[in-house]
């Protein structure tokens, strides 16, 4: 839904289509939806194959992720890399950035730009699977050290045993408006050149154990473990 006006609110195209023949909507039901903005109780006035209009009831109160985290994440193989988007909506990321590195898989780079339209509806129904009221930002792909100049708290994934385990390296304070972003590997792994220049530039290698995980699980399992470590501290 793109946005509210005069009390109603439109679905249309494909997501119309999903809703009236896969949900099988109909007249007088009443759901949640959200303009990525704001959430609402909406109630269905039209159900046609391509358009679903609703009647707004009200402005509901929104669930609010304890913290905002960007996942930067390498390419790797595409069906694995739209299971991560996924499933990091699903956990609560705010921000998707694929991230172009030395190691990744030759030829993505240039195939990228042809998924982008995939990847956001990939992330969009994915939030309204998980009834999260806004959908994460899946932006266009960067090179490695472009991504390196991200603000707030920073942390690099390291499967070496010489990073520190990522609850010792987490700030003692955690507020709810703080800023965290993580950034995972290709499969190849990170160059010595990399380490370098994400050191130099304030990145925090961390470790998530001492086993060796595929790209897109230790990607889920940081925003799993920053989201539930800002909520504990809240």
């Amino acid at each position: 839904m793109d946005r509210v006006h005069g009390g109603k609110a439109e679905i249309v195209g494909g997501e119309a289509g999903h809703l009236t023949k896969v949900l099988r909507v109909e007249k007088g039901q009443r759901y949640e939806i959200s303009d990525n903005e704001h959430l609402y109780l909406g109630e269905v006035e039209l159900a046609r194959r391509e358009q679903v209009v609703f009647r707004i009831i009200g402005k509901l109160e929104t669930r609010e992720l304890p913290l905002r985290v960007t996942l930067y994440a390498s390419l790797i193989k595409f069906d694995h890399f739209e299971w991560m988007i996924g499933k990091a909506t699903e956990l609560g990321a705010a921000s998707i950035v694929p991230v172009i590195t030395e190691r990744s898989e030759k030829g993505l780079d240039r195939a990228v730009g042809k998924r982008m339209e995939r990847w956001r509806r990939i992330a969009r129904e994915s939030s309204q699977q998980s009834r999260r009221w806004r959908a994460p930002e899946v932006d266009e792909a960067i090179r490695f050290h472009a991504a390196l100049s991200a603000s707030g708290l920073r942390y690099r994934l390291e499967e070496s045993g010489a990073a520190r385990p990522v609850l010792q390296v987490l700030p003692g304070e955690r507020k709810p408006e703080d800023n965290v972003s993580v950034m995972v590997g290709p499969e190849g792994g990170w160059t010595d050149g990399e380490r370098r220049a994400a050191e130099e530039a304030g990145w925090v290698a961390v470790s998530l154990g001492p086993t060796v995980l595929r790209a897109e699980t230790a990607a889920i399992a940081a925003v799993a473990i920053l989201l539930a470590a800002w909520q504990i501290a809240g």
